[in-house]
């Protein structure tokens, strides 16, 4: 029997991580993984149009599943577009295995045709970054890459020189246990001690949450209702915790609404559960603060703290909430419950108004008839910039919905890419992408992986000619807008072009029939909905703080839109309220 290449080593390898497939673009450093990836049943190599899709498509797939996803590129500028992707993902925690394949191993370091350094390059977007030189780093060097990236939820990249993976695998090497999953961490009982005293001792607690929550729903609302707290999240936050929980305050932040800045200005004790939350003008600097969380680096390094808990927040809610004393007094709760239910109220009414109506279509209403019509258990994938706030106001999450967006590294085109990725995990679900379309057009060619592969894919293009979100930051900072216009094709006869469904909508009436036809569809579909570029109103005031950029006083920006449902929850939690 002949001998195993490195490359096959390597595939093996991957496959006993749980990687069922690779996106990549390939090239002839490649060509030993890719080869041996054809002959290897048990993992599909996926052919993307560019390389940094690739990667946001594996750091999606991780985000779905939990479990490692793979992307790879070839040597020089092949792996280099693999960059963005893999900043995205690392800084989304999604466990992402990168492979950039290099030039010949005796070329390295003399300037030949495509060099680079990846080993170098990609380490500020990784856990770890390391080149095989030798077929004796095998296969050590790659399951100490795989548990760094499942271990610390992030990226790992391997270097590897095509005519490396090319040599024969090193006899008796040894292939230890690789790790899957990440074990539950418990604060120490110095930390709980001391936390259960502070919350004993505040009167007025507020919780807010980010993605840590993650499977820690049922833990929050149990321990909010011991401590009558109301509960504020940011974006990431958003799909745990927002769901099902009658202490909902709203989001904080630049994007955020209702009552949750109040509640965590006007506490005695605020309790930051698995948030790096990053804007720190937004929290406040006269209450004490206690942060929970799994990774030790994010402790205080937002604001001061007065108890810093390391440990996952599940664990740290399971130990204390049992040991916290009751509390009974639920006036700041309700008080915060109604600031929220007035905030919500109060932004209502410029969409509610001739909304269905109104040409050019009001882009909160596209997003609130698709949060009507997508399936229960819909994963939404979102552009940075303004679908960002359509998705955090007018997407209802339910325990079974996923979002995702470039929400901490904040790239643009990344919603296509995503959906690629969450499509490719689960077929039978329906993925949808909210694209703007400066981002779309950024990252277009990859429609044609939709079709490609047949993906079902669903992408609705809001289509403003504009880029809005620098509009507004532009019109914020008191300059006019500049190089901020796009000509845009009609997306929906590209598509058709390319071989989907696609249509276009330009009047609000045909909307709801345009997604349905769409959502029926067995195939990739694109809906190009032409939207009001002014669906923003800027405060008659600009404040020398908004003029530095978006500070805290950019908050007080008026989104003209409301928050779709969030009305109705917040009325509901509203009729939980004891009246004297």
């Amino acid at each position: 029997m002949a001998k195993q290449s490195v490359a096959e080593q390597f595939v093996d390898i991957l496959v006993r991580a749980g990687v069922r497939r690779l996106y990549g673009v390939v090239g002839d450093s490649l060509n030993p993984v890719v080869d041996a990836i054809r002959r290897n049943d048990a993992v599909d190599w996926i052919q993307v149009r560019h390389e940094e899709t690739a990667a946001f498509a594996a750091g999606a797939e991780a985000q779905i599943t939990g479990a490692l996803a793979a992307c790879a590129g070839s040597c020089g500028p092949g792996n280099l577009h693999l960059i963005n992707g893999l900043y995205d993902a690392h800084r989304s925690m999604a466990p992402v295995l990168a492979l950039a394949s290099h030039i010949p191993s005796g070329e390295i370091g003399l300037g030949y045709f495509q060099e680079t350094h990846p080993d170098q390059l990609f380490r500020e977007c990784s856990h770890y970054s390391e080149l095989i030189s030798n077929p004796q780093q095998m296969p050590r060097l790659l399951q100490t890459a795989i548990q760094h990236a499942i271990g610390r939820s992030g990226v790992s990249v391997v270097s590897l020189p095509g005519d490396v993976a090319s040599r024969p695998a090193p006899e008796k090497s040894v292939e230890h246990a690789l790790i899957t999953s990440r074990p539950s961490v418990r604060p120490g009982d110095a930390e709980i001690d001391k936390l259960v005293r502070m919350i004993d001792d505040a009167r007025r607690v507020t919780l807010f949450c980010g993605s840590g929550t993650a499977g820690a729903h049922a833990e929050v609302m149990q321990f909010a209702e011991r401590v009558k707290s109301p509960v504020g999240h940011a974006l990431r936050g958003k799909e745990w915790i927002q769901y099902e929980n009658p202490y909902d305050v709203g989001m904080s932040g630049l994007l955020g609404y209702g009552a949750a800045y109040e509640a965590t200005h006007e506490c005695d004790l605020l309790i930051l559960l698995g948030t790096d939350f990053p804007y720190n003008a937004f929290l406040p600097d006269d209450v004490p603060i206690v942060q929970v969380d799994i990774r030790p680096e994010n402790l205080g390094r937002r604001s001061q703290l007065d108890l810093a808990v390391w440990g996952d927040v599940r664990e740290t809610l399971r130990c204390i909430t049992p040991r916290v004393r009751a509390k009974s007094d639920r006036r700041f709760l309700d008080r915060m419950l109604k600031k929220h239910a007035d905030a919500l109220e109060g932004v209502i009414k410029a969409y509610t108004r001739k909304v269905d109506r109104h040409i050019p279509i009001h882009p909160e209403y596209v997003a609130s008839v698709l949060d009507d019509l997508a399936d229960d258990d819909a994963i939404f994938t979102v552009d940075t910039g303004m679908c960002n706030v359509w998705a955090a106001r007018y997407l209802s999450p339910n325990g079974r919905r996923r979002i995702i967006g470039s929400f901490s590294h904040g790239s643009m085109a990344n919603a296509l890419p995503q959906a690629i990725g969450a499509q490719f995990a689960d077929r039978g679900r329906q993925v949808v992408s909210m694209s703007g379309d400066g981002g779309f057009t950024m990252m277009m060619g990859d429609f044609l992986t939709l079709v490609q592969y047949d993906l079902p894919v669903k992408v609705v293009v809001f289509n403003n000619s504009a880029l809005s979100m620098v509009e507004l930051e532009m019109l914020v900072s008191g300059i006019p807008s500049y190089g901020t216009t796009n000509v845009n094709p009609d997306f929906a006869a590209v598509a058709r072009a390319a071989g989907a469904f696609g249509v276009r909508v330009e009047k609000p009436k045909h909307l709801a029939g345009a997604l349905k036809e769409a959502f029926r569809q067995k195939g990739p579909a694109l809906v190009d909905v032409v939207t009001d570029p002014n669906a923003l109103s800027i405060p008659p005031r600009i404040s020398a703080e908004m003029v530095t950029g978006f500070a805290l006083s950019a908050s007080k920006i008026v989104l003209d839109g409301g928050v779709g449902r969030m009305v109705q929850m917040a009325r509901s939690n509203l009729r939980n309220v004891p009246r004297p």
